[in-house]
């Protein structure tokens, strides 16, 4: 890209890179210049829109890791990286979330392989993006949790979902939607059956689907629409369009003052709350 200065891509290296939500026009450019010159992405299955992406790397040896455990992951990365060659671990989102890079890092560590971490625009933005909502409303909610359910790998003490929802904040639940009764009874036991919810399958791919609700109808509505895979539970008040309406950000006030601007108090202002 035209005045984007490059960065000095290494070979014997294992770079970790976020490929994105799916979409490959929200690959990174870093992530795009070091597929063009990767000889070896070893690439997360069916949650990489593989297609699309093989064509950013003319000279790579692909390899699907959906079939391969953690020692064979880690196995070809170590080798390719040892022959040399530019080595790519394509995960899909943003590599540190959910993505097993802890275990492939430590790893690689203990045969003294050096490793890079390139951040990927995650499927929690892309959501977002696609329902076209903020994460946070003042006053509604300024936190935002993401967590997933209990499934093959527990959840540690304290981290179930109705401790977590407990607190109000938005929240995002990543690979559970194939259990979603159970998710959402969870979540009815801490707050009201009316709270709104979305679930997105799929967000910024071209089959990119979209189901609205509340907590009392959205395992309906998912079933019926056949989301079995690959999406986001979003949950929370900031779902709420009427509350878009109203809410006002201090930050942009005319009588907020900061390093870069000068609060002025207009006629209409009535001035700070009196005590």
């Amino acid at each position: 890209m035209t005045g984007v200065p490059d960065r000095p891509i290494r070979t014997g290296v294992v770079y970790f890179v976020g490929a994105g939500p799916g979409a490959p026009d929200l690959l990174t450019v870093r992530a795009a210049r070091l597929l063009e010159a990767a000889d070896l992405v070893v690439f997360a299955g069916s949650l990489v829109p593989e297609e699309a992406m093989r064509g950013l790397s003319p000279r790579g040896r692909w390899i699907d890791s959906a079939g391969l455990t953690r020692e064979e992951i880690v196995e070809s990365l170590a080798r390719a990286a040892e022959q040399g060659q530019v080595t790519v671990r394509l995960a899909s989102g943003d590599p540190s979330l959910f993505g097993a890079m802890a275990e492939m890092t430590t790893a690689l560590d203990a045969r003294g392989i050096p490793w890079e971490v390139v951040p990927g625009v995650s499927s929690v933005f892309a959501a977002a993006a696609a329902l076209g909502m903020e994460l946070t409303l003042p006053e509604v909610s300024q936190t935002v949790i993401l967590t997933r359910t209990a499934g093959r790998t527990p959840m540690p003490p304290g981290e179930d979902l109705p401790s977590l929802a407990a607190h109000g904040s938005t929240l995002v639940v990543f690979l559970s939607i194939d259990r979603i009764g159970e998710l959402v009874s969870e979540l009815k036991r801490v707050r009201p059956a009316s709270t709104p919810v979305a679930v997105v399958a799929r967000a910024s791919w071209e089959n990119e689907r979209i189901c609205r609700g509340t907590l009392e109808t959205i395992e309906e509505t998912v079933r019926k629409a056949r989301i079995m895979r690959q999406a986001l539970f979003v949950v929370g008040q900031v779902l709420d369009p009427e509350l878009r309406k109203t809410v006002r950000s201090r930050l942009y006030a005319a009588d907020f003052t900061h390093g870069f601007r000068e609060g002025t108090i207009s006629s209409a202002d009535p001035g700070p709350p009196t005590k």
